[in-house]
């Protein structure tokens, strides 16, 4: 540990300036005017693997952004850890909300605020850099394996496409993540499991052209308020999900699972302080951390129809959209959810609007084992880094790849997270801490350790 410890104190400047280089490429997958910049990032990172001492480091190309592979394989015998990350990072918007420019890292109060702080570059490059500081000091145990992707934050569509054709290469005896959150630093945690998703856009329309709200209004269905209607009628007074079958697959907690989840540490006037909220909301007979990491959702990302410009404009709509996500539990695959809500919404449209449902990407939701090797090193890692023995939970959200890795190489993940709930990824300031930053890089070589040793 003190090896580890001195190499980073040692290195500890040059270490947070490479991370705000790759925090400055705007690596917006989601948007082609920055398809520039997500190459560079690409480019980037091969690089900086190459530099730590990376075998075989490839900017692979696919059908959209390219894939960063490289290795170092020290043994054969010996086993091998495959390392999964994305370079690339959501969209800014609303740039206006920024207290300093996205792109543009910042410190303030020992956190680094950028696009991308935190998910995932932030915390892929711990990796990257704990494989510089094994290398360095003589200390790699294993062999390590990086694949870094650049479409994660738009359904990575073609890196399924790049497992099925690299089985070989990729050959592993674990995946390790770092792309979720734990408690808190004085709270460390280890999720053991991601819900799935299904992402759709839905769009309703009404008359050819958008009309006068005066000449027309109260005559013509407004494609808005038929869309607002159908959303809200999506939930019932509980917040139950009120499209049939939606929980046909779901399975309930067991009393035991419910009370062990609920054990880790939650101050609920904490949480609403820090979202400035009045109350919690969510389906009724559930907790927070239950809402979040074991039930199901459904929720609108974005809406939108008629002007909303600056001033007024007095128009009746000709369409109006919106952009839904869903969250699944175990059990549930995204397919069939689809297609449920798919023939759902358009079952109790009224027939004076068309409505249109598009499906853009969806996942499976997983469940780690805990007592696998893997997941006991990591456990042994964070205990030794933290001084204290991690808290199993589950996780909110989504890596869809962790399902495909399981399906196509039959390898199990373990998702050990640095980020904070608070971290506001997807939002405007995102932020990371940098004490987590350079936790994190401490804390990896240990998990290579004690897999090593374990795996004997």
């Amino acid at each position: 540990m003190q090896v580890i410890k001195q190499y980073i104190e040692d290195n500890k400047q040059r270490l947070l300036d490479e991370l705000f280089e790759l925090l400055r490429f705007p690596s917006v997958s989601a948007d082609p005017k920055y398809k520039a910049d997500v190459l560079n990032a690409a480019d980037y990172v091969a690089k900086k693997l190459t530099d730590a001492g990376a075998d075989k480091v490839e900017v692979c190309q696919t059908a959209g952004y390219p894939i960063v592979y490289g290795e170092k394989i020290i043994d054969a015998a010996l086993p091998t850890v495959l390392v999964y990350g994305h370079y690339d990072v959501q969209p800014a918007d609303p740039l206006e909300l920024w207290k300093t420019p996205p792109f543009e890292p910042t410190i303030r109060d020992g956190k680094i605020y950028a696009r991308g702080a935190c998910d995932d570059k932030g915390q892929f490059y711990m990796h990257v850099k704990a494989f510089e500081l094994m290398m360095q000091t003589d200390t790699l145990p294993c062999n390590i394996k990086f694949m870094i992707e650049g479409e994660e934050e738009v359904g990575s569509n073609n890196l399924s496409i790049f497992v099925k054709q690299n089985k070989e290469r990729l050959k592993a005896d674990v995946v390790l993540i770092s792309d979720t959150s734990m408690i808190s630093m004085e709270h460390p945690s280890l999720e053991t499991g991601l819900r799935g998703l299904s992402y759709l856009e839905v769009e309703v329309t009404g008359p050819n052209r958008d009309l006068h709200s005066g000449v027309y209004g109260g005559a013509v269905a407004n494609p808005a308020t038929i869309l607002a209607k159908m959303i809200a009628s999506l939930h019932d007074d509980d917040n139950h999900i009120a499209i049939p079958g939606f929980y046909d697959d779901v399975t309930e907690l067991t009393e035991t699972e419910r009370v062990e989840l609920n054990a880790a540490p939650y101050d609920e006037e904490e949480y609403k302080m820090d979202l400035d909220i009045a109350e919690v909301w969510g389906e009724k007979g559930y907790t927070t951390f239950e809402r979040t990491g074991t039930r199901p959702t459904l929720e609108v990302n974005g809406i939108w129809g008629g002007y909303i410009g600056e001033g007024a404009k007095t128009v009746l709509p000709s369409k109006a959209s919106a952009k839904i996500s869903m969250r699944l539990v175990p059990n549930q695959t995204s397919e069939k959810i689809t297609q449920l809500f798919t023939d759902h919404f358009l079952k109790i449209a009224p027939p004076f609007v068309k409505v249109k449902v598009t499906p853009h990407h969806g996942g499976e939701p997983v469940v780690t084992p805990t007592d696998s090797i893997a997941y006991k090193a990591a456990q042994k890692a964070i205990a030794e880094a933290f001084g204290k023995q991690p808290i199993p939970t589950r996780g909110g959200g989504s890596i869809p790849i962790v399902a495909l890795f399981e399906a196509e190489l039959g390898l199990k993940t373990v998702l050990m997270g640095f980020g904070l709930d608070s971290d506001a990824l997807h939002s405007p300031n995102e932020k990371y801490d940098i004490f987590n930053y350079y936790k994190g890089i401490e804390t990896i070589p240990l998990f290579h350790k004690y897999f090593a040793e374990l795996s004997k």
